[in-house]
């Protein structure tokens, strides 16, 4: 797998796409980010005003700004510039003051010219799949943050949302009564390639995603030194409309499309 090439070939395509992505987000995040990830990641931040976070692969600036309203000094990094332009022009509109960067969570040096033991706390909200190398990130982090500091994560869920996942409506009469069941099938789970994927409807551009097994993506925090002391798997609740089609994630509240996670210096 050429690392390089699919880091730079992904660069593009969120250069490309970051002006729907950010219409789409807006200024707090779509229901997907408002109802399971911003929720999942601040139960786990547990953030106390005045603490320095920093915001990983941060889009367009929604968890980045909320951290601000909070109260936290927020540097915010991603590796596409126009996100990075779109992010800061919502948080000047907002009022709230952040450091936005332009970095590659790939390149480990640059990361850790961002200041050893400067961080309380990291966020990174629903990019490890997006990233085609997680060590290098770990390993910075585990620098980058304090000696009682937390790398809090969420992702894609990797036994249940993933590269893979095909979503089954069925109906059945039963004694006279119709039941309609929903269900996931997974046909892979420990080895699967990059795939590009729609992403959200109407997307302009398919992106890569990287599916990790648990022990791969858990595996390389550990190997940086993390230790997990926090774990969440949020879902919908039943009877969500989240969505307007019948097969999506509101259609299954007893299975969690993402994963979040807090890691602390083992």
């Amino acid at each position: 797998m050429d690392i390089k090439k699919l880091n730079d070939e992904g660069r593009e395509l969120w250069n490309r796409k970051a002006k729907f992505w950010d219409e789409l987000f807006g200024d707090t995040g779509n229901v997907f980010h408002r109802r399971l990830v911003e929720p999942s990641v601040l139960e786990l931040l547990d953030l106390r005003p005045g603490e320095t976070v920093l915001d990983v692969s941060c889009g367009n600036g929604a968890l980045t700004r909320r951290l601000a309203a909070l109260g936290a000094r927020v540097t915010a990094i991603d590796f596409s510039d126009q996100m990075i332009e779109l992010a800061r022009r919502r948080t000047d509109s907002a009022g709230l003051s952040v450091e936005y960067l332009v970095r590659d969570v790939t390149d480990e040096g640059a990361l850790l010219k961002l200041g050893q033991a400067r961080f309380d706390a990291i966020t990174c909200s629903m990019a490890l799949m997006d990233i085609p190398i997680i060590e290098p990130l770990f390993r910075a982090a585990a620098s980058l943050l304090r000696a009682d500091g937390r790398f809090v994560f969420s992702t894609m869920h990797p036994a249940f949302n993933s590269n893979n996942p095909i979503f089954l409506h069925e109906k059945e009469d039963c004694d006279g009564a119709i039941i309609e069941r929903f269900s996931i099938k997974i046909r892979q789970y420990l080895d699967m390639p990059p795939v590009k994927g729609a992403g959200a409807p109407g997307e302009p551009t398919p992106h890569f995603y990287y599916h990790r097994p648990l022990a791969e993506l858990l595996g390389s925090a550990f190997a940086a030194g993390f230790a997990l002391d926090g774990l969440l798997e949020p879902a919908f609740s039943a009877g969500d409309d989240n969505e307007p089609a019948r097969l999506s994630w509101s259609s299954f509240p007893q299975i969690p499309p993402i994963l979040s996670g807090r890691l602390r210096h083992a």
